[in-house]
């Protein structure tokens, strides 16, 4: 069984008792958070897709952990002109795991 699910803007496909990354989310670490916006669903060979969501269709998760992702360096230059610019980014992510996949 597995699940298309939107979760911060962004679909993933999930099964049960599965860890993922996803954007970061505004829940304390070991919270579970419910996603309601299911967009397809696949259960034994049936496939329910939805227009544009499943009614009555949710996943629970944990949160287990809030991190960044690896350093990514943006430079900058202009040939000639003393223009140098050297920037840092880290994104924010939230560990979750899939509990339950519940279609009603």
């Amino acid at each position: 069984m597995y699940a298309i699910v939107d979760i911060a803007g962004k679909q993933y496909r999930v099964e049960e008792k599965e860890k993922l990354f996803v954007s970061r989310l505004d829940a304390e670490v070991g919270n579970e958070v419910d996603f309601g916006s299911v967009l397809l669903v696949e259960q034994k060979g049936d496939v329910a897709v939805g227009k544009p969501l499943i009614d009555g269709a949710s996943v629970k998760a944990t949160v287990l952990d809030h991190l960044k992702a690896d350093k990514v360096i943006v430079f900058k230059k202009k040939n000639r002109k003393g223009y140098r610019v050297k920037r840092g980014h880290r994104q924010p992510y939230t560990q979750i795991e899939i509990n339950e996949i519940s279609v009603s």
